[in-house]
């Protein structure tokens, strides 16, 4: 008769912990979008909003954003798995199973629009559930896939957030709540494809037509340069419809001047014949983040400043 022995430390199945479960969220992704949401709130409040509210509104809007994580790791863990950087996700790795991420993500999307409904506006909570359906449906399982406008028509995900820190203040969408989502959609491709001209290798190797994948680095370079217009175009709009003055005008105009200087670069070098090396796209790529930050804290700043029309 033998007798059982405990599984020795090094064989022993690893269990997931609170940190595997969080980063099914990707935070670093979420961050971003969490600024503008909070800044919205600013800008539509034209103060300080309720504390409460910017403490439901912050976490609704983290969980739901995250819950978008969560079903996009779900979706593609296939690619992650020939992807060096993503193989060992949680998701990948089999740490953490499909059924228990996709418990953790429903749970996750449920709550968010639950406390949104309850503790905000219903209305902020249908624009966060918009940008989750946008992100998990349209972009990762209708378009990532199969064509290279991806990107394009699936970053609209990312332009929900300040939506909903504007609906959860007041209820309602304005004209300039509709500017903040339009800046985000034109300045996501610039954004994004700094990044994919530097990982074009991965995205061919796992199939995913990314930009520079499907018709190469020039044409690229020349989307992003014209992407770049379009936002700073639209970024200096709301000036003109008097909803920020003159704070916000030189924060924008500058911040676009530097991001079509950094575009600019991209496209002579491109055009140059000279391959892309990250030293070239990065600081475009780490910019653009910055650029969107920054200009958010300038619209916020404003309206605090400026009295209401």
């Amino acid at each position: 008769m033998t007798t059982s022995e405990p599984i020795p430390a090094e064989t022993a199945p690893a269990r997931a912990t609170w940190r595997d479960y969080l980063s099914l969220t990707k935070p670093k992704v979420i961050s971003l979008l969490l600024w503008t949401t909070i800044t919205a709130m600013f800008m539509a409040e034209r103060g300080v909003p309720d504390l409460w509210l910017l403490v439901v509104v912050s976490l609704a809007g983290y969980m739901s954003a995250g819950s978008a994580g969560v079903f996009n790791m779900i979706i593609d863990r296939d690619i992650d798995l020939k992807m060096a950087r993503t193989a060992q996700r949680p998701t990948t790795s089999g740490l953490i199973s499909t059924r228990d991420a996709a418990a953790f993500g429903g749970a996750l999307q449920i709550l968010s629009f639950a406390m949104l409904w309850v503790w905000a506006t219903p209305l902020a909570a249908w624009m966060s559930l918009a940008g989750f359906l946008t992100y998990v449906v349209v972009y990762t399982q209708l378009l990532k896939r199969n064509t290279w406008h991806n990107i394009v028509l699936g970053g609209a995900a990312g332009c929900f957030p300040p939506l909903v820190g504007w609906a959860a203040v007041t209820g309602d969408l304005n004209l300039f709540a509709w500017f903040l989502f339009a800046i985000i959609f034109f300045w996501t491709p610039v954004h994004f494809w700094a990044l994919a001209l530097m990982i074009k290798e991965e995205y061919r190797e796992v199939g995913i037509p990314m930009l520079p994948v499907v018709h190469g680095d020039k044409l690229t370079v020349a989307q992003i340069g014209l992407y770049a217009i379009y936002t700073v175009v639209l970024s200096v709009m709301p000036v003109f419809f008097r909803e920020v003055g003159a704070i916000y005008f030189v924060a924008a105009a500058g911040l676009g001047a530097w991001l079509l200087v950094l575009s600019w670069r991209l496209y002579r070098h491109v055009m140059a014949g000279k391959p892309v090396e990250r030293k070239v796209a990065v600081p475009l790529y780490l910019y653009s983040m910055l650029y969107l930050a920054l200009l958010f804290v300038a619209a916020a700043a404003d309206r605090m400043l400026l009295p209401a029309a």
